[in-house]
């Protein structure tokens, strides 16, 4: 029996969309419905907010909006012309963050058959965010400026479930947060209120399974690393 659009394929069980999850980097260009796109997010509502306030907002693009974004925000990458939305990270990353963060770029250029000091592919590889790594659908995350530190564990736990559910759908996502640092541009094309804050953007298609750099499985430290117990 054929599929129904925007219906969910059945068999995968929630260990395995979320053990299964990675940051993809290359996706087909194969269509994805506007229908599923509205069913992964009606779905992914239903994550938990504080006092029900449901913060989130989502900007879908696709097609001639979805280019002409990345067109612009290509511009202003090459011209150096960044407008940072906010700050990610702190300034100095102590360890073992540090080492994370270099293990997992190491990791991804070595896929991508790049040299460590090759700054010009790396920065090729960098520019490959801004067309979504080839995905058809781009969704950006946004809420009003004037919410704070607890409606921003708010989107995150509804951008972890779109991502989830993307998965439920035969679809696969890379959370993009560079677009941030050209949050200016975002805000003019997709003509966002500068009375919002743009959190991320986020590529969403059907993976390339062919692709290497696919490959890439972040590690991850162990429960015995982080978890402290109180009995």
């Amino acid at each position: 029996m054929r599929q129904s659009l925007g219906s969910p394929q059945i068999g995968m069980s929630a260990v395995d969309a979320v053990s299964g999850r990675r940051s993809v980097r290359r996706f087909l260009p194969a269509v994805v419905p506007d229908e599923t796109i509205a069913a992964i997010l009606a779905a992914a509502s239903r994550a938990p907010s504080g006092t029900n306030f449901q913060p989130w907002l989502v900007h879908v693009v696709k097609g001639a909006s979805r280019d002409r974004l990345s067109r612009a925000v290509m511009a202003a990458a090459e011209a150096g012309q960044t407008s940072h939305e906010y700050r990610y990270e702190p300034e100095h990353i102590p360890e073992p963050y540090l080492a994370r963060r270099r293990k997992v770029g190491f990791d991804l250029y070595s896929l991508y058959g790049i040299e460590r000091h090759d700054i010009a592919a790396r920065k090729g590889a960098m520019m490959r965010n801004f067309d979504f790594f080839g995905a058809p659908v781009g969704l950006f995350f946004t809420m009003d400026r004037v919410m704070t530190q607890g409606n921003w564990l708010d989107c995150g736990m509804f951008m972890q479930n779109v991502m989830i559910l993307a998965r439920a759908f035969g679809l696969e996502t890379c959370p993009q947060q560079a677009w941030c640092d050209y949050g200016e541009i975002v805000h003019r094309e997709l003509e966002i209120s500068d009375d919002h804050i743009l959190l991320s953007g986020m590529a969403m298609g059907h993976i390339d399974a062919s692709a290497t750099e696919n490959q890439l499985e972040s590690t991850r430290v162990g429960p015995e690393d982080f978890t402290t117990w109180h009995r």
